[in-house]
């Protein structure tokens, strides 16, 4: 099968680029290639890539060419905190993907496998003891300043206990990025209503591993740590470091996508009998399904690196930052026959030597 993947030169498409092509696909990349994320083409790409953006209709129309399913990757990532990134976030992740859902449409291409990520839930779920599954408001910045993280019930203000999210959680966007991830969903189901083409949507919990850049906007909390014991200064946890995340390595993310694109072929990827052929979209968790908190990341990964440097837990928070999001892998496992393969442990002691992608 020839295969089209977006933001094939980044640190996930990249390899998911590799998994496709051990799998026996034809790989066709497309990325901007942009300049605040990479120097060039990428040393490590030995697969066909076509530069361009997302958001250009002739250049999007031209990649699909001979195409027979596409892996969207393509993102502007972080959680874009300020009322001036919203342009950016909508205009990249809501419009880009728009542009190649129309253009997918016209050429009849009927297989979308594409990255949604876990913020599209807001908070993970709890239990109140009072009031059973409830879902926090976000978390009032006055208590965050004074060091109160924990979120509380809506109820009665009391504490929560964390419980595990499925994919039927209620969406709850709550900032930027998490707003575009919730528009990408919401157009792929309109994509596959309206052509019969059948669409998996994959929510990444914490990715990590070799590529991730490295000092950019694109770099996540593992990289970032990962730079700070090179530099030979201590990594500074946010809050108390009891956030609780699922960390997921990438070359299982790249497994889950090689999965999610051979289930298109199944029914509808776990929709009934009924529903096949008429359009389908599917969402899953794609996570390890064995949570850690930042601070136990931040210990494991300095550790690894060897060279006596603590982290330090400053109390420091973003708005918009959720507490706790610990997700059930399960579905996945059940339709995708998907599970994860590397234990935290072992890919924490790799990622203290992997190489990172240099900064443009």
């Amino acid at each position: 099968m020839r295969i089209l993947i977006t933001g094939a030169a980044g640190f996930i498409g990249s390899h998911i680029a590799e998994a496709f092509q051990a799998a026996g696909h034809d790989v066709r990349g497309f990325d901007s290639l942009a300049p605040a994320v990479h120097a060039g083409r990428p040393s490590y790409v030995d697969w066909e890539l076509i530069s361009g953006d997302v958001r250009d209709p002739a250049a999007v129309s031209a990649a699909l060419a001979g195409v027979d399913a596409v892996c969207h990757q393509a993102a502007m990532v972080g959680l874009g905190v300020d009322l001036a990134d919203l342009p950016a976030y909508a205009d990249v992740n809501i419009t880009g993907t728009a542009v190649l859902l129309e253009a997918m449409g016209r050429r009849a291409i009927p297989r979308l496998v594409f990255a949604s990520s876990m913020v599209v839930y807001g908070e993970g779920a709890y239990d109140c003891r009072a009031h059973g599954r409830v879902r926090p408001a976000p978390r009032d910045a006055g208590d965050l300043a004074a060091g109160r993280f924990e979120p509380r019930c809506p109820e009665c203000a009391s504490p929560l206990a964390t419980a595990t999210v499925t994919e039927d959680a209620p969406l709850d966007p709550r900032n930027a990025y998490a707003t575009s991830k919730v528009a990408q969903e919401h157009l792929a189901a309109t994509w596959a209503r309206l052509t019969g083409g059948v669409a998996v949507g994959l929510r990444y919990h914490n990715v990590y591993g070799p590529r991730m850049p490295r000092d950019t906007p694109y770099s996540g909390v593992a990289a970032i740590f990962r730079s700070c014991l090179e530099n030979g200064t201590s990594p500074r946890v946010f809050e108390d470091g009891g956030q609780r995340r699922d960390f997921v390595h990438v070359s299982d993310v790249a497994l889950a996508n090689v999965r999610a694109l051979a289930a298109t072929d199944a029914t509808a990827a776990g929709a009934s009998a009924a529903e096949a052929g008429t359009g389908s979209l599917r969402c899953y968790n794609v996570a390890s399904g064995h949570p850690h908190t930042v601070g136990e990341m931040a210990a494991a990964l300095a550790d690894a690196f060897g060279t006596g440097i603590e982290p330090v837990t400053t109390g420091e928070y973003r708005l918009g930052d959720v507490r706790h999001i610990v997700a059930s892998p399960a579905a996945a496992t059940q339709n995708l026959a998907f599970t994860a393969r590397i234990p935290f442990a072992e890919g924490m002691t790799e990622f203290a030597k992997a190489p990172l992608r240099e900064p443009a």
